[in-house]
């Protein structure tokens, strides 16, 4: 036999077991707690799933990792031989699995989430799941989140909430500590503030009387008419024009979304100095048409500007 022959001989011996198993202790399959590793799913089991990452041994995924939602269809939730990121949460055993879930992932990704939202003011979405007597709990893309009794809309008759979808924003995100902290009350009142617009014409209640001006209620708002909006004039004594729980027509002048804060103004609706100090109850009751007049006065002003006359 020569020298030649001899690597072609070697070339065409079966590759045995025990060979394919020398190879994969010549290999590192080293997957360690908090590893993200890729795989696909190539079997199911009743309480979970087999992924192929590469290693030893198929890694496993219990159902209960599968996804932060309740998963009702495994097949769904994971697809065979879809490639897909996991975490590995808990490293070899004896036969070279590990364990891995997606459901780890997911839950960290939604605390970024409430972290950049706070960051941002955004408001989200939640379903409330349960109550206790501080208030109700609710459901936030799989993390448990709680909204204070003062801060709900619906205070007394907190069971009727369950199961519903409400608009939130984020009063608390403590992450170390699983504490998610939502209002549904203030996120309504931004609602509200939002479909409000600079120059229009609400009604509200006077809510309070302070000595620099009148707190008007506008369902479920507060905006503060101060004392030099009132009238052109001076005003000595609120007293003698405001009551708590009477009923008034301001104008918006500014909101602040950021700051929840919505000034209002009466002195424009005024046809000279101290009108409304005179005649109160009649600026009111036909505050539309005072509202009306100036607009019609701004809009004239604005054609003046935009098409001067040949003498200017």
């Amino acid at each position: 036999m020569t020298a030649q022959s001899r690597p072609d001989r070697e070339a065409n011996t079966p590759f045995s077991a025990e060979d394919f198993a020398k190879a994969l202790e010549g290999q590192d399959y080293n997957f360690d707690k908090g590893q993200i590793v890729r795989g696909k799913v190539f079997e199911y089991e009743t309480n979970g799933a087999y992924v192929d990452v590469g290693g030893k041994s198929p890694a496993f995924i219990p159902l209960r990792e599968v996804s932060a939602q309740l998963v009702t269809n495994l097949e769904e939730a994971l697809p065979l031989n879809e490639e897909r990121e996991f975490l590995v949460i808990r490293g070899q055993d004896a036969d070279g699995q590990v364990t891995l879930s997606i459901r780890q992932m997911e839950i960290k990704r939604a605390w970024d989430e409430m972290a950049e939202r706070q960051d941002e003011n955004q408001s989200i979405e939640v379903r409330v799941t349960g109550t206790n007597r501080g208030g109700v709990v609710v459901d936030v893309g799989g993390l448990r989140g709680f909204i204070p009794r003062s801060h709900l809309l619906e205070r007394e008759d907190l069971d009727s909430l369950v199961g519903q979808v409400l608009v939130t924003t984020i009063l608390e995100v403590d992450r170390d500590r699983n504490k998610l902290v939502l209002s549904h009350r203030l996120a309504e009142r931004a609602s509200r503030m939002s479909r409000l617009l600079p120059g229009a014409l609400v009604d509200g209640t006077v809510a309070n009387l302070k000595p620099y001006g009148v707190f008007v209620d506008l369902g479920g708002m507060t905006g503060l008419l101060h004392i030099k909006q009132i009238s052109k004039a001076r005003i000595p004594n609120l007293d003698d024009l405001f009551h708590q729980g009477q009923s008034v027509k301001v104008i918006v002048t500014e909101i602040d979304e950021w700051k929840n804060r919505i000034s209002l103004s009466m002195k424009e609706l005024e046809s000279y100095p101290g009108e409304l100090l005179d005649r109160f109850d009649e600026v009111m009751s036909n505050a539309e048409q005072r509202v009306s007049g100036l607009n019609a006065e701004a809009d004239t002003e604005i054609q003046s500007s935009a098409n001067p006359s040949e003498e200017e």
